[in-house]
């Protein structure tokens, strides 16, 4: 019987960790889960998950409902195969890791800065949420 491969971990760091970055680990456990533990972060982390990005998700079959924003400081002394950054701030912010890892980044417009209606609302939502499926995944295909 062949054995299993183990799954590598991967922190995906926001600024609110409200939006993108739990959008982005969403993805990544649903459709990476097999290759990629996922996990989320925020520098300056929000009081809830966006309820727009919960329905956004919610409309392709993936349930963020019950996640809840973290501090990155709550992950820096785990072990992890890589990092990414999915926004500008959190890049720059992006405190140093005790052990060395590999960092990316890959940068999405935050949905909850879009004004208008909340039809026009959620449409920036599900743009930003298909955008990191067709941005974000394949690069976590190629390294894992």
């Amino acid at each position: 019987m062949a054995e299993a491969t183990a799954r590598r971990k991967v922190l995906i760091l926001c600024t609110g960790n409200s939006c993108r970055s739990q959008m982005a680990e969403g993805w990544v456990k649903h459709v990476l889960g097999s290759r990629w533990e996922a996990y989320s972060a925020g520098t300056s982390p929000a009081a809830a998950v966006h309820p727009l990005a919960v329905r956004a998700m919610g409309e392709v079959g993936i349930d963020i409902s019950s996640a809840h924003p973290t501090h990155v400081e709550r992950y820096l002394a785990e072990p992890w195969d890589l990092v990414v950054t999915v926004c500008d701030s959190a890049r720059e912010t992006c405190p140093v890791f005790p052990r060395p890892v590999e960092q990316i980044h890959v940068s999405f417009p935050d949905p909850a800065l879009v004004q208008g209606s909340g039809d026009e609302r959620l449409a920036a939502f599900r743009a930003i949420r298909d955008e990191i499926e067709a941005r974000l995944l394949p690069v976590l295909r190629r390294r894992g």
